[in-house]
């Protein structure tokens, strides 16, 4: 079973086999239900049906958000990420479990020919860059559900002898900006207004990387460039843990601690988790995860 998060397209897979016989009879659209340990562990629909030579049948189901991949067009004004998601939801007719109130109203979108996923991380990452909190949208057994990322750690510790293997990886190629420019055109004025956020040890070390957009008149312009500066303004890291011991509370969005030696610095904070992969064989449980860290978490 797997799920990310933090990407565009999030929905939880589960993938398993089952003999062919006379007795088994199903289709795609039908429900199926996952427990490990009599804990409620994946709940979906059976999507695609596949078989070979040998009597199996491979069956692969995703849960709810599998139908976020659906496209519409919406126009909203006034709206917080959660009640976008809750008008999302109702609309297609899905089962709605814990969607947190994100506080910020967004003024106004018109999103078309969208995935319902686009939209929903567009009015995340809205909430994200002018509240400076992060969300995470899943599906618990059913549910769709939207948290608080505080709301998602989990007293996990991940070490150098909890995996068979692990790779890290630092950059400041994808998401780290040290400058951030936004400008307004002031119909009133004629002008253009400039909003400029930066940090110059951190330019003088890594050279200008900037972040450039646009808002409108209902923006804090200087208040939002100073929160991208605080949200952008350092490295990304990434680390793949293999085959670790499993727990199936683990999910994408999940944070768990990292206690690590990495050469360029010495872990000992949450990490997310953005994607995680449980494997279920022969009575054993373990996982691959992909962890993402930054100042935001640490």
């Amino acid at each position: 079973m797997s799920g990310k998060q933090k990407e565009k397209e999030v929905h939880g897979k589960l993938t398993f086999k089952v003999s062919q016989d006379n007795l088994l009879n199903f289709t795609e659209g039908n429900v199926v239900r996952f427990k490990y340990k009599n804990n409620n562990t994946f709940y979906g629909f059976a999507f695609i049906k596949k078989r070979a030579k040998e009597p199996l049948i491979t069956v692969t189901a995703y849960d709810q958000l599998r139908y976020f991949k659906n496209k519409d067009t919406y126009v909203y004004k006034n709206k917080t990420a959660d009640e976008v998601v809750r008008m999302l939801a109702n609309n297609f007719l899905l089962n709605i479990g814990i969607l947190e109130q994100t506080i910020y109203k967004i003024a106004s979108r018109a999103e078309n020919n969208k995935t319902l996923f686009d939209i929903t991380q567009t009015a995340i990452d809205l909430t994200i860059q002018n509240r400076n909190e992060m969300y995470v949208l899943y599906d618990d057994f059913g549910k769709i559900c939207l948290k608080n990322i505080e709301r998602m750690k989990l007293g996990i510790v991940i070490d150098e002898e909890t995996g068979e293997n692990f790779d890290y990886t630092s950059s400041i190629d994808n998401d780290t900006y040290n400058q951030i420019k936004l400008t307004y055109d002031n119909k009133n004025t004629g002008k253009r207004e400039v909003y400029i956020a930066k940090d110059s040890s951190r330019i003088n070390e890594w050279g200008v990387l900037q972040y450039y957009n646009t808002i409108d008149e209902n923006t804090n312009g200087q208040a939002k460039a100073d929160a991208l500066l605080k949200l952008y303004n350092q490295k990304t890291r990434k680390l793949q843990i293999k085959n670790a011991i499993g727990d199936i509370r683990v999910r994408g969005g999940s944070l768990v601690i990292v206690q690590m030696n990495l050469g360029d610095i010495k872990l000992q904070n949450f990490m997310l988790v953005e994607k995680a992969k449980h494997t279920f064989r022969n009575g054993e449980h373990f996982m691959d995860l992909t962890l993402k860290g930054g100042e935001f978490i640490l």
